[in-house]
């Protein structure tokens, strides 16, 4: 599946940072599809299905687990309590609804809100599969953060289960990398703030690594982000909590000021805004 380019009626994109609602919504509706080419590969890999319990670690707004709960699998999604509005979200694509359009989810569905410790229920069957499809390399220490997440994951799952994590690729081969620039530069003043930083070759590995995993596989997906326009550019890449500490070091109006002038290379006749970008995810074994 590709990225689609989808108008969305254009709003003023200076709301604060703090309106979580709207910010998860603009996550939902422009950003987290473009990461669907790599959610997609990484399930065709390990043949995701009817026989998959699916743990996502940093679900969202759930739209990877509503892929998986199509294929058959059920799943479990959990997300850190600051992002409820997202969880909101995903509960409302996992929850049935009669004459709801689109494809229907066939896998049962749980989301949880905390962290991997609380997936684990009374009678909890062991997961089989586990993801983290946040991509690391995109600020300094995000790779930190999400190993003991893994760690606290790994004792939910069977023996041998797969591990996804995923992350950029190359900067020459992701064009949003200049645009992620543009958070560092306004953040200089923050001793504090987490700063872009290209990715490394080997980030995946040294998280498996730390977290006690077995790397087993690995692959690089085409993932494009495809924008109607500037506004919903904007809006998506805003969504995605990138350029926070800017917004504070500054103000929104500047960061979305030096937005535009980012993305102004990326803008194609027709108004709408190509940025052709790299993924990569690893394969892991719980030990």
């Amino acid at each position: 599946m590709t990225p689609t380019l989808v108008r969305h009626q254009s709003r003023t994109t200076t709301a604060s940072v703090a309106d979580s609602s709207e910010r998860a919504r603009d996550w939902a509706e422009i950003q987290e599809r473009m990461l669907v080419p790599l959610v997609e590969a990484a399930y065709q890999r390990l043949d995701v299905g009817p026989a998959s319990r699916l743990l996502g670690l940093g679900c969202g707004s759930g739209l990877a687990l509503l892929v998986a709960a199509s294929r058959g699998a059920a799943v479990t999604g959990v997300d850190r309590p600051e992002r409820a509005a997202r969880l909101a979200l995903a509960r409302e694509r996992l929850t049935p609804r009669p004459g709801r359009s689109g494809a229907p989810a066939t896998g049962t569905s749980r989301l949880v809100t905390g962290g991997p410790g609380d997936a684990a229920g009374p009678g909890h069957t062991p997961y089989n599969v586990i993801t983290a499809f946040e991509p690391v390399g995109c600020a300094a220490g995000d790779t930190e953060d999400l190993v003991p997440t893994l760690t606290s994951a790994v004792g939910l799952a069977e023996r041998g289960s797969p591990v996804v994590l995923v992350g950029w690729g190359p900067p020459e081969r992701c064009a949003t990398s200049g645009v992620l620039r543009v958070a560092t530069r306004l953040t200089a003043r923050l001793s504090d703030a987490p700063r872009w930083r290209p990715s490394r070759r080997d980030d995946l590995e040294d998280v498996a690594a730390r977290a006690g995993l077995k790397p087993d596989g690995s692959g690089r997906v085409a993932c494009p982000f495809g924008y109607a326009d500037l506004d919903s550019a904007i809006r998506g890449l805003l969504s995605t909590g990138a350029f926070d500490a800017a917004a504070r070091a500054t103000d929104q109006a500047q960061v979305e000021k030096e937005l535009i002038e980012a993305l102004h290379g990326h803008v194609r006749r027709d108004g709408t805004v190509w940025m052709p970008n790299v993924f990569r995810y690893l394969i892991a074994r719980t030990p």
